[in-house]
């Protein structure tokens, strides 16, 4: 009942109410990531959502576009000014997403949406996380998503949209609110295996060893 013909209903409001009350703080982002970091202030990067249908995913650009004598682009770490931390550090990075659930590209609860190009290592069950639209925050964002493998992300995915519930989502909004004012499980530049590359890894046979 709840995910038929209540969910979105709430996500369009809410992200409407949030845009409409919000919007001063929307400006001096992007007037400071304007003036120290350059342009574009908006990154955009396509994702896919539900039914794995791909839409382009907002956020506040965080690095900068510097690079060495040669013209290849720094690592991220070199490229991640202080006013990018603060912003990750405060999920500021995060707001023109609002934008995306306003469309209906993305809901406020659900699973982050990943890379395009990880789409053919889905396994069946997996896919599931994109029979419902990707979301802001999920229960696997606030379950310790630095310390798991991609294996258990997808778990928790799926047991997410098995179970929704205007209370489920509730409780992870609360809990995600207290982890971005206690600055739990965030890393500037995140450290982590690709998915496409971890399961090219598995399903690569190891070559035997010479006797």
């Amino acid at each position: 009942m709840y995910l038929c013909f209540f969910k979105r209903p709430i996500d369009f409001l809410g992200s409407l109410a949030l845009l409409m009350a919000i919007w001063p703080l929307l400006l001096v982002v992007w007037l400071l990531v304007r003036v120290k970091l350059g342009s574009p202030v908006i990154f955009a990067h396509e994702r896919p959502g539900k039914d794995e249908k791909i839409f382009t995913l907002y956020k506040f650009r965080t690095m900068t576009d510097a690079r060495d004598a040669t013209g290849n682009l720094l690592s991220d770490k070199e490229r991640l000014p202080p006013l990018g931390i603060l912003l990750r550090k405060l999920s500021l990075d995060e707001l023109p997403q609002l934008f995306n659930v306003l469309k209906g590209d993305m809901s406020f609860v659900g699973p982050r949406p990943l890379l395009p190009q990880y789409l053919p290592y889905y396994t069946e069950e997996e896919k599931k996380r994109h029979k419902v639209r990707p979301g802001i925050t999920g229960l696997t964002q606030v379950s310790g998503r630095n310390d798991l493998s991609w294996d258990q992300k997808f778990k928790i995915d799926i047991l997410y949209v098995s179970h929704i519930t205007f209370w489920s989502d509730l409780k992870i909004v609360l809990r995600t609110i207290k982890k971005v004012l206690r600055s739990e499980g965030v890393q500037a530049v995140p450290e982590f295996v690709a998915m496409d590359d971890e399961r090219k890894a598995r399903a690569t046979p190891e070559k035997k060893r010479p006797a």
